[in-house]
């Protein structure tokens, strides 16, 4: 499972802690009003049961009471339900409907000897308090019956209204998090972007100003960091192109005088001729070995990107080596993107290079164009690239067993970090695969559009 970001998490807390404490609230509120309503509600029944109570005291006070007659007597409208027992026999001024069966014996207990008594107990789909009466006088107790139903009736719809204001307040405060998150990583999302551009080699990006102090430091900081990695990478942009610049000259004379020895080779003896070669050889791999660390020390630049046909400028240069038309294998419904073409040409040119020199030669260039993306895949028929030096092969002057099983140490180590240094310039992505046959395949995606 992808762990969430950053601005998920703050969302989330915020969403989270909105959501305890309303709950909280709306708990703390809900008890305290089902208590007092509760309460209230108790207090009046025993006040109603205490004034019934008294009437029946008195029309239970002859020698031979009607007892159901003085029941319905009693003004108790049509929520509360009396009750008389009187010698074990219970009498009601209608039928019993389960009334009796409700009471609990210890309640019955408690007033038969003596003692007032209220109690909360079930009744049908609801529930009722239940008030006894101890009718000493008279031998007798009287129950007061109040169901419950309008009470509950009415908690359910508190219950309802404050679960309603809990989930507001829940989201409410998820979308505070989401603002505040938003606010708050603003200047993170600025650093991303000025940090995108310098990977691209844009030195000139910077982090604004903030007028909080904390954030205003982290910009002074990171543009702090930028100047000094910028001065840095000048620094080495120009010593390798000084270097570069000032090996032009002894190896223009080197090649020079290694082209009169190869026009005198004939005259030569074996072994003066096999020298002639082996340094005819190296001055070439030098040159090339120059030509590199210039391109090298010019690719740290940002990349100039401009609409350019990717699909044209592929063929001309499959056409410029030669390449057979099945090699080339285009797909996809675009054809223009802004990249820059002087670097997607030396991506080519360095892929293929390294596909004949090391991958014993280039079988397929693919190229699939969309919208917002170029996919470019060289594949060559070579032994592949071992898993644990797939990461290697991009480095500088990379040397280990791809190089050797790949085609031996020719060429100057510098092909494949050119492309990289490339790719990165356009914020795109290189990775080296297994291709399916055998061999390895290259393969680089670069976003259509500066992002």
């Amino acid at each position: 499972m992808a762990a969430l970001g950053l601005r998920a998490r703050i969302t989330t807390v915020f969403g989270l802690g909105a959501l305890a404490l309303s709950a909280s609230l709306a708990v703390a509120t809900y008890e305290l009003t089902r208590s007092s309503l509760l309460d209230e509600r108790e207090r009046a029944a025993v006040r109603a049961a205490y004034l019934d109570a008294s009437f029946i005291r008195t029309g239970l006070g002859g020698e031979d009471p009607d007892i159901v007659a003085a029941l319905q007597n009693l003004d108790t409208g049509e929520v509360r339900r009396p009750l008389v027992r009187r010698e074990g026999q219970w009498f009601a001024r209608s039928a019993d409907n389960g009334l009796t069966t409700a009471i609990p014996p210890r309640l019955q207990s408690l007033v038969d000897s003596g003692t007032p008594a209220v109690q909360r107990v079930p009744l049908r789909d609801s529930s009722a308090l239940v008030v006894g009466v101890p009718l000493s006088s008279v031998a007798a107790s009287y129950y007061e019956i109040s169901p419950l139903t309008e009470l509950e009736r009415t908690l359910g719809v508190l219950r309802n209204a404050l679960g309603a204001v809990a989930l507001a307040t829940t989201l409410a405060g998820a979308s505070v998090g989401w603002i505040v998150s938003r606010r708050v990583l603003r200047p993170l999302a600025s650093v991303a972007d000025a940090a995108g551009s310098i990977a691209s080699g844009d030195f000139t990006a910077r982090v604004a100003r903030d007028t909080d102090p904390d954030l205003d430091k982290l910009a002074v900081s990171f543009n702090r960091m930028v100047d000094e990695v910028s001065s840095r990478s000048d620094a080495d942009r120009r010593f390798a192109a000084d270097v570069s610049h000032e090996l032009r000259s002894p190896l223009q004379t080197l090649s020079a005088a290694t082209t009169v020895l190869e026009r005198r080779r004939e005259s030569l003896d074996e072994r003066t001729a096999a020298a002639v070669d082996l340094l005819t050889a190296e001055v070439a791999r030098f040159e090339s070995l120059v030509t590199d660390l210039l391109e090298l020390a010019k690719s740290d630049r940002p990349a100039e990107r401009r609409p350019t046909d990717v699909v044209a400028l592929t063929r001309a240069f499959a056409a410029s080596r030669r390449l057979p038309p099945e090699v080339l294998d285009v797909s996809g419904q675009a054809a223009v993107l802004d990249v820059d073409p002087r670097r997607y040409e030396q991506v080519l040119a360095n892929l293929a290079d390294n596909a004949d020199k090391h991958g014993g030669g280039l079988v397929r260039i693919g190229l699939e164009v969309a919208e917002d993306r170029l996919v470019l895949e060289v594949d060559d028929e070579g032994a592949g690239v071992p898993l644990d030096e797939r990461d290697l092969v991009f480095d500088r002057f990379a040397r280990g067993r791809a190089s050797n099983m790949r085609g031996g140490s020719d060429g100057t180590g510098l092909g494949l970090a050119l492309v990289t240094q490339h790719v990165q310039a356009h914020r795109g992505t290189v990775e080296v695969l297994d291709r399916p046959g055998g061999g390895a395949r290259f393969r680089i995606v670069l976003p259509g559009s500066p992002s």
